[in-house]
């Protein structure tokens, strides 16, 4: 594989899942890397956290986009990227999944006539109320090269008329991002001590999601089936900011008090406890990708999912409400025999060399030149 010249791939990411999955994909591409950090999420307390534990290199920040409006975080990062790409042309830009960060990066590829790779093309929730579907798609009809992380992603691509030769099947990179980043098996278990909790003795929450917290009534109903499972386990709540604040502005702090209320964690923390709990519960749509490689169950509290590979086996999709305490119940009642079905059975997202199939293509787009018609000749 030839080697590229430093800081000649632009990678375009602005929230904490996108800097889990494209970790492994930037420590392969070395100095050839030039990340980009939009600062869609960023804060200290977070994100700052993230790119330490995740050892990122020194990003370029762009300013005044954490917290604003879509619209406005998107036109002020395109405005920001033209500038950034105008003054170092890249010979590609990677975008990652479908945040405003990575639609802001597609265009702003588009408009300098940069070659586009998107990592984790082709999902599909056909939800038109998720603004992240509308991002997706937006983006997927930009990319020259279109990173599939299943079969089922290239053929919802094949039915939009993705041409084929502009989808290469990768696998997902969640896969080696959870396997290298993994704790050691001590460390895993002082984090447990840390908290007070014994393996297989706990549920682990996360919520986050507009569509759960936006909506006092549907936040209340969430946080009411969560406590419900707490006088039988623990219920461990890692507590999003984002999600505080709806809590504090809702006047329902009351119903936190049944649950064990956590700071944000880092994700090697994080997984150190999705690995050990005997539930999972989310909105998340990272999580429904990992609790396939821990082997653990998870109830996802969402109206729908672009996922569907994780279920049923791992996961399964419920409404907010007595939907969730059932489904919760069900899959604990599973208990060792249910959580060693699921460890035994591989990852639908891939084998973990996704990122290496990536900078292969990267590669190979660089010395092609990245015009359309080259692209298409073996990427698929």
């Amino acid at each position: 594989m030839p080697a590229l010249p430093p800081r000649s791939i632009a990678v375009v990411l602005g929230t904490r899942p996108e800097l889990v999955k494209l970790t492994e994909l930037i420590r392969l591409l070395g100095p050839a890397a030039h990340v980009v950090h939009t600062g869609q999420h960023y804060d200290e307390e977070l994100s700052g956290r993230f790119l330490a534990d995740l050892a990122i290199p020194e990003p370029t920040y762009l300013t005044g986009i954490g917290g604003r409006p879509r619209a406005v975080q998107i036109s002020a990062a395109l405005a920001q990227l033209d500038a950034v790409f105008a003054a170092e042309p890249p010979r590609a830009v990677v975008v990652q999944g479908d945040t405003n960060a990575a639609l802001s990066g597609a265009l702003a590829a588009n408009a300098r006539g940069i070659a586009l790779v998107h990592v984790e093309a082709g999902l599909r929730s056909h939800d038109r109320n998720m603004p992240e579907e509308h991002n997706r798609v937006l983006i997927d009809r930009l990319a020259d090269v279109l990173c599939a992380a299943t079969s089922a992603n290239r053929d919802n691509l094949l039915a939009e008329g993705v041409p084929a030769g502009r989808i290469e099947v990768t696998g997902n990179t969640v896969v080696e991002a959870v396997r290298g980043q993994m704790p050691t098996s001590a460390q895993q278990f002082a984090e447990l001590e840390r908290l007070g909790l014994v393996g297989d003795g706990y549920v682990l929450a996360t919520v986050h999601r507009p569509e759960n917290t936006d909506d006092p009534a549907a936040l209340r109903a969430v946080l009411t089936e969560l406590g419900s499972l707490a006088p039988e386990l623990p219920v461990v709540l890692p507590l999003h900011p984002r999600t505080r604040a709806r809590i504090e502005a809702a006047g329902l702090g009351a119903l936190l008090e049944p649950l064990q209320v956590t700071e944000p964690l880092g994700y090697r923390t994080f997984l150190a406890l999705a690995r050990h709990a005997a539930l999972l519960v989310s909105d998340s749509g990272g999580v429904q990708e990992e609790v396939t490689v821990l082997g653990r169950p998870l109830v996802v509290v969402r109206n729908s999912t672009e996922r569907p590979e994780a279920m049923p086996d791992f996961a399964e999709l419920v409404r907010k409400g007595a939907e969730l305490g059932d489904a919760a119940r069900r899959r604990l009642a599973e208990g060792p025999a249910g959580r060693a079905r699921l460890a035994a059975l591989p990852s639908p997202f891939g084998d973990g060399l996704a990122s290496q199939r990536i900078v292969a293509l990267l590669a190979g787009l660089a010395v092609r030149g990245g015009s359309e018609e080259r692209v298409g000749a073996g990427v698929a």
